[in-house]
């Protein structure tokens, strides 16, 4: 198994959500990630309020980190469904992907997210889809 450096280090190639969206990697486990995002004005939405898709994205990373962080081949995200619980006064989001349940060619995780005041943010449940590329430090699958 990778180390947390290691996969931090893989998973930096995703922009996006890293240093665009601020996300990080808190943990790993077994088809396990725990990933943070500290809320920044960027993440807020014209009314205040952290926007679904700043959300959404911490939990995306969440279950990319999980289910890819000790695979040889990547597993990508086919279905995503958000329920929003709460809005959040908090100062950082926590996202916690677990595994379900795992098959032949694809996935089912959970992601809850949290706040920093421990209030319950959302629930993201994720299918994921194994696919035949291989992992390698970085893939570029524009062509």
């Amino acid at each position: 198994m990778d180390t947390i450096e290691e996969v931090r280090a893989r998973f930096a190639h995703d922009r996006y959500a890293t240093a665009l969206s601020g996300a990080f990697i808190e943990e790993i486990g077994e088809n396990y990630a725990r990933c943070s995002m500290k809320v920044t004005d960027d993440h807020r939405n014209a009314y205040g309020a952290v926007m679904g898709g700043a959300i959404y994205t911490l939990a995306d990373f969440a279950f990319a980190v999980a289910s890819n962080h000790s695979q040889e081949f990547v597993t990508v995200s086919v279905v995503g469904q958000v329920s929003f619980m709460s809005i959040s006064k908090g100062s950082a989001l926590y996202a916690e992907a677990k595994l379900v349940k795992d098959g032949k060619s694809n996935c089912f995780y959970d992601v809850t997210v949290t706040d920093d005041l421990g209030k319950l943010i959302s629930v993201v449940s994720i299918n994921g889809a194994h696919t035949q590329i291989k992992f390698v430090n970085h893939i570029d699958l524009r062509g």
